[in-house]
């Protein structure tokens, strides 16, 4: 499969002992790419999600599960609308498994704003989102 994620070619990363039918990170967007749908998209974005685009409005709940795949941290893109685009970092590998729906747009992953799972999760209905995809993924596990 060819990827075009952003750290798709970053070194292979260890899953957590629950998750340890995965091989890496690539390896997980090929389970997701499975699983992200119109549900798993953030509300305000679904009507312009497509199987084409199949990683808009999933970046949270995508960083969060990978967070508890791999560990790490989750970093944030502040966005034009105040809002920010969510991406992984475990020691030196950076990882965005959702930064394809930019069509290629230039980001900056500097580490400079950390997200809160809490602060996220605080939206009950991100929290399920997130909860769908664990379940799902796990079910592919």
């Amino acid at each position: 499969m060819k990827y075009a994620f952003f750290g798709n070619t970053s070194k292979p990363l260890t899953p957590a002992p629950e998750y340890a039918a995965l091989r890496d990170q690539r390896h997980l967007y090929d389970l997701l790419s499975e699983i992200w749908c119109e549900y798993t998209c953030a509300p305000r974005l679904r009507p312009e999600w497509s199987e084409a685009n199949k990683t808009l409005g999933q970046c949270s709940v995508t960083a969060f599960l990978a967070q508890d795949i791999f560990g790490g941290e989750v970093y944030g893109i502040p966005l034009e609308d105040g809002s920010f685009h969510c991406y992984n970092a475990v020691d030196d590998v950076i990882f965005d498994l959702t930064s394809e729906q930019f069509g290629g747009k230039e980001l900056t992953f500097d580490r400079k704003n950390p997200q809160s799972r809490e602060e996220h999760f605080a939206n009950t209905e991100k929290y399920e989102r997130y909860l769908y995809l664990k379940k799902e993924l796990k079910k592919k596990l």
